[in-house]
């Protein structure tokens, strides 16, 4: 499982026109499944979300994490984390799980951290769906993180 996070002013998620998620001071996950992810790994992810330590505190270095400054998270599923562009001009994505497998476990990561942070501070896009999806960077602040 791989999380691509941006540290955010603002995000939201539009589908159909509609506005499905907003947040502001945040975190934007971008969350990919492979192959022969588990539960324990959506869990370690969730967590890991949760507290790692990427706002900044009153000196400005960065000891703080989405929990301790109150913000938000919005998580999408991004396939596209698991492309394969080792050769040619197209890429591939045998590497991503089947939407059998994803998506539960992409609902259990969001359930996991609607149980730590609150339900009112998660925001998720549609699995599956085309989706819009705006953020302000702050930083801009970005990390790759794996399960």
């Amino acid at each position: 499982m791989k999380a691509w996070l941006q540290r955010v002013s603002e995000a939201s998620v539009e589908i159909g026109g509609g506005r499905v998620a907003e947040i502001g001071r945040g975190l934007l996950v971008l969350l990919g499944v492979t192959h022969g992810d588990t539960e324990a790994a959506a869990d370690r992810i969730a967590e890991r979300i949760a507290v790692l330590r990427m706002f900044e505190d009153e000196n400005g270095a960065t000891n703080l994490s989405l929990e301790d400054v109150g913000g938000s998270v919005i998580v999408v599923s991004q396939f596209t984390l698991y492309a394969d562009t080792a050769r040619g001009r197209r890429p591939g994505f045998s590497n991503a799980a089947r939407p059998e497998l994803a998506e539960p476990l992409y609902e259990r990561v969001v359930a996991r951290l609607r149980e730590r942070l609150g339900p009112d501070r998660v925001g998720t896009g549609r699995f599956g769906a085309d989706m819009k999806v705006r953020l302000l960077n702050d930083g801009p602040f970005s990390l790759e993180l794996l399960a």
